[in-house]
Order: C-alpha cells, then sequence, then structure tokens
C-alpha cells in the first residue's frame, strides 16, 4: 500500500491509529447505548464480522489514495468494537467460575489472529498485499457464521431491559473495578505499540548485525507466541488467581521495557529468545484484565463495562503509539521502547490492591 500509493514511511503510526480511532468510536457508542447487554450478543458479533470484513477487503478495488484508505481503515476498527469486546461478553455469558480461563483460549485467538498476516507475508508463502486482505477478511466473515450458528448467546446473560445513559458511570464507582480498570490502562499503553513496532524493532536490530532474518516469519512467532502464554495464564489463574497472574505477566514486560535499549547489542540468538520472552509476557495479562473487569461490573452491564474500558484502553494505545513514532523518527530509535515502561509501572500500582484482597 506504502508503494501504490506513495505514502511516506512516516504514515505507519496514522495507518495504524486510524483503526484505532474507529474501535474507539464503535466501543464509545456501543457502550453508550448498552448494545451489547440489550441485543443479541452472537448476532452484534455476526453483523460487525461480516461489515469489518466488507470494508477490509474494499480497499483492494476502493483504496485509491491515503484518505479513502484511512476512510476505510476506520470503519474496519467501528466494526471490530462488535467483536473483540461483544466476544468477551460472549464467554463472559457462558462461563463464570472458569471465566479466565476461557479468556484465556479467546485473547489467544486473538493474538494468532494478530499474527496471522505476518505469516502470510513470510517466505513460507509470500503472498502479496491483497491476497493478505482476502485471507484475512474471509476468516473475519467465518468466524463471525460460526458464532451465530453454534455459539450463540450463553446462561448467564442478564440482559439490560433498558437504555440507561448513566450506566457508564455508574459502572465505575466500584473501587474493584476501577482498580481492574485502570490496571488494564496500564497494560495496553505498552500492548498494541509493542505489536505495531515489532517489524521495526527486528528491521533496527538487522540494520546493526548486518544479517539477514525474516522479519515478518520472526514478527509472527514473536506475537504469536502471547496465544500459549494467555492460555497458559489462564489455567494458572484457576491455581493462584487471576489477578496474580496479570500482576506477574506486567512485572515481566515492565522490565523488558526499561532494558529494551539494551537488547540491540545481544547476539542473535540471545536477542530472539528475549523478544520471545517479551512476546510472551506482554499479553498474558490481558485476558486475566478482562476477566477481572467482567468481575468486578454490574452483572447487568458486563457487556458495558467490558466494551467502555476497551475503548479507553485502545484510546491509550493512540498516545503511546504516535509518541513512540515521532521519537522513533526523531530520537535514538533504539532507545524509544522505554517510553512503554510507564505502562506497566501504573498497571502494576493500581493491580496491588486487587492481589492484595484476593489472597
Amino acid at each position: 500500500m506504502q508503494r501504490e500509493l506513495n505514502i511516506q514511511s512516516d504514515q505507519l503510526g496514522n495507518i495504524t491509529s486510524v483503526v484505532q480511532f474507529g474501535f474507539i468510536a464503535g466501543t464509545l457508542l456501543f457502550a453508550i447505548f448498552s448494545v451489547a447487554d440489550r441485543f443479541s450478543s452472537s448476532r452484534v458479533f455476526f453483523i460487525s464480522s461480516l461489515i469489518a470484513a466488507v470494508a477490509n477487503i474494499s480497499i483492494i478495488w476502493l483504496a485509491k489514495n491515503i484518505t479513502i484508505l484511512f476512510a476505510l481503515r476506520f470503519i474496519t476498527g467501528f466494526f471490530l468494537a462488535g467483536i473483540y469486546p461483544v466476544g468477551m461478553k460472549i464467554a463472559a455469558d457462558w462461563y463464570e467460575r472458569s471465566l479466565g480461563k476461557a479468556l484465556g483460549y479467546l485473547v489467544g485467538a486473538l493474538v494468532l489472529g494478530t499474527a496471522f498476516p505476518h505469516l502470510l507475508r513470510s517466505n513460507l508463502y509470500a503472498l502479496p498485499g491483497k491476497e493478505v486482505l482476502l485471507f484475512t477478511s474471509g476468516f473475519a466473515a467465518v468466524g463471525g457464521i460460526l458464532i451465530l450458528l453454534f455459539v450463540g448467546d450463553g446462561p448467564y446473560k442478564k440482559p439490560a431491559s433498558r437504555f440507561q445513559l448513566l450506566a457508564i458511570f455508574q459502572i465505575f464507582r466500584s473501587p474493584d473495578f476501577r482498580s481492574a480498570a485502570l490496571g488494564y490502562f496500564g497494560h495496553m499503553w505498552e500492548l498494541y505499540t509493542f505489536w505495531a513496532f515489532i517489524p521495526s524493532i527486528l528491521s533496527l536490530y538487522v540494520a546493526g548485525i548486518h544479517q539477514m532474518i525474516n522479519i515478518p516469519l520472526l514478527s509472527f512467532i514473536i506475537i504469536a507466541i502471547g496465544s500459549l502464554s494467555c492460555v497458559a495464564g489462564g489455567y494458572l489463574s484457576q491455581k493462584i488467581g487471576g489477578s496474580r497472574v496479570a500482576f506477574y505477566s506486567l512485572f515481566c514486560s515492565g522490565l523488558c521495557c526499561l532494558a529494551s535499549f539494551k537488547f540491540f547489542h545481544l547476539p542473535l540468538m540471545i536477542f530472539i529468545l528475549v523478544m520471545l520472552v517479551w512476546g510472551i509476557s506482554v499479553i498474558a495479562d490481558s485476558p486475566q484484565f478482562s476477566t477481572l473487569v467482567a468481575q468486578t461490573a454490574i452483572p447487568e452491564y458486563k457487556g458495558t463495562a467490558l466494551t467502555i474500558v476497551t475503548c479507553i484502553g485502545f484510546a491509550i494505545t493512540i498516545g503511546s503509539v504516535q509518541l513512540v513514532e515521532f521519537a522513533f523518527n526523531n530520537w535514538i530509535a533504539n532507545k524509544v521502547f522505554v517510553l512503554l515502561a510507564p505502562g506497566p509501572l501504573i498497571g502494576l500500582l493500581f493491580l496491588f490492591r486487587l492481589v492484595k484482597e484476593r489472597k
């Protein structure tokens, strides 16, 4: 797309951020109108996945300039609001006691989906960009159909009886909910910016060692390995509690942020190893944060709680992506990822309260 539309390299952050803007707009409206609580979650998921898939695949034929590209990415992001947080709501409606484990699988699937386009661009398949869009859009549509036909709404669903504009403010009255939400916000400062810049991190490292590596394939592995940690963290949460799993994961990824400027001086195999550790720890806490949010929210507005927290979390990622991109282009590039460290640090401060309460 950069070559065909003559897009400057410094627009990478904007192309990423416009999806986040769409997602924020979608989740905000979904939360205000309590869409996931007032309507069938599986149908909302199905409709949203189809519209997002159409917007995504339309890039092939309609994106003749960067303005149209931004519009289509915004629409895709908007209807992702009916997929990710609504998917978590569906899981919460099916599971109560083992929700942490269930969300471990769900977020693990999200991680694989995030990594998947990198695999399609690796030398294993060498698919051009248009085919990547075809494959990802097709999988999105199939996912929506599977949810509608084989999953449906769970037995623990408590539908909201009416639209209530102040539901969002009522949700945040709980101290436990605020701790879970603020911990999640710190986690989100780091997560998507790290994922977005993995190819850049690898390219910067390769430029320093003058060796060739398969950057798309390694990007896929670093992101995808987080799916295993999500599932493992889900099982571990059944023994030591989700708040502790989230705390330890956030602590580990925060250390990676602080030490990131040293990674570029490591031998290749050790560099890959620490990047894998970062990929494992950066996402393992995510399903546990979502579990804590669902468990501490008002039951009738569980979907609204998940949606508004996700909305704010993705809004935070825009600031993080833009800050790191600016620093990456104007500062010493291999030192800028230290800027991700305040997110885990703040998250740990708020999460500590829940860890103490849930001993």
